[in-house]
């Protein structure tokens, strides 16, 4: 891991709602994002506090967390509540493609990412906790996460891979061969491949994070997979996780019951197809708490947070 830099914050825009979990940018620095009500913002003017302004675009009825803008500006959601959404952003219309799996509910989708083929990949973070008990799931290490794949025109998703620790951020390689999905629990990343020899496996991409790895962005192939690190890495429960399961289910059952603050640690990763670590932002006593999202827009650096009413705008990395 390359030695960090400081993230440099510049302003906080509040949105008037509690957490925007996700935070995506379009192609003219708009940047969108969820709220607890359900509803979905857009954030224009970005470069100006003066005309900096937020725009409710639709209401999805449930909790909106994971982003994935289309080419036709509709938007996938991935919603805790209701399942994988599109969200037609002119009249705010929002249609149900997916809310079960083998008759399972989806209960957690966390992140999506649409594929040139017309079918959707997108995670689910566990099937024991639903998002209001996470810090359960992080804490007994279920490895319940799903990666799922919706084909073109189909209703039923199909497992691409289980048994991850709190899948969550998603993004396709700049050639589309792979996906690269963030364990949260595993601090890393994991590789999927979509074609070649290694179809329908996966493998390490980036281990031994920092920190959490929560919702990760790119702005387009030739762009860094941008990584949001929701907290540090700590030691305690580190060990924690080399427990028997019955220990670490007692642990995650007084997890959900516990008064949770995340520290002032927060942090950025950019990563490259090669999983090459080319920028690491961090910052320490940070007012602005637990970072899961990022993306770039308007010449500057989004970062998003489950916990805070807004958004931070931070300096951008200095160029390599």
């Amino acid at each position: 891991m390359e030695h960090a830099q400081q993230l440099v914050p510049r302003r906080y825009v509040a949105l008037g709602g509690q957490g925007p979990e996700d935070v995506v940018a379009d192609s003219r620095g708009r940047v969108l994002t969820g709220v607890a009500d359900g509803r979905i913002l857009r954030l224009d003017g970005l470069a100006d506090p003066a005309t900096t302004r937020v725009e409710v675009l639709a209401e999805t009825g449930g909790r909106p967390l994971g982003l994935e803008l289309l080419a036709d500006d509709d938007l996938l959601v991935c919603d805790a509540e209701r399942g994988l959404l599109r969200v037609d952003l002119g009249d705010g219309l929002v249609r149900i493609l997916a809310d079960s799996v083998a008759g399972e509910r989806l209960r957690f989708c966390s992140n999506t990412v649409a594929l040139a083929d017309g079918s959707v990949c997108f995670t689910v973070s566990s099937r024991r906790y639903p998002l209001d008990q996470w810090i359960g799931d992080i804490v007994e290490h279920t490895g319940t996460g799903r990666l799922l794949r919706l084909a073109p025109g189909s209703e039923t998703p199909e497992v691409l891979a289980d048994g991850l620790q709190f899948a969550n951020g998603i993004a396709l390689s700049g050639d589309e061969s792979f996906l690269v999905v963030a364990e949260t629990g595993a601090h890393r990343l994991t590789r999927y491949w979509l074609t070649g020899p290694r179809a329908g496996h996966t493998e390490p991409f980036v281990e031994n994070l920092p920190g959490a790895p929560d919702n990760i962005w790119r702005a387009g192939p030739d762009g860094p997979v941008w990584v949001s690190l929701a907290g540090p890495r700590l030691a305690a429960l580190d060990l924690l996780h080399r427990a028997a399961p019955g220990v670490r289910r007692a642990a995650g059952r007084l997890a959900v019951r516990a008064p949770y603050r995340p520290t002032g640690t927060i942090g950025v990763l950019a990563v490259d197809d090669h999983g090459t670590v080319v920028h690491h932002l961090t910052r320490r006593r940070s007012g602005f708490r637990m970072v899961t999202s990022v993306c770039e827009a308007a010449g500057q650096l989004v970062l998003g947070s489950v916990w805070e009413r807004g958004v931070a705008l931070c300096e951008p990395p200095a160029g390599k």
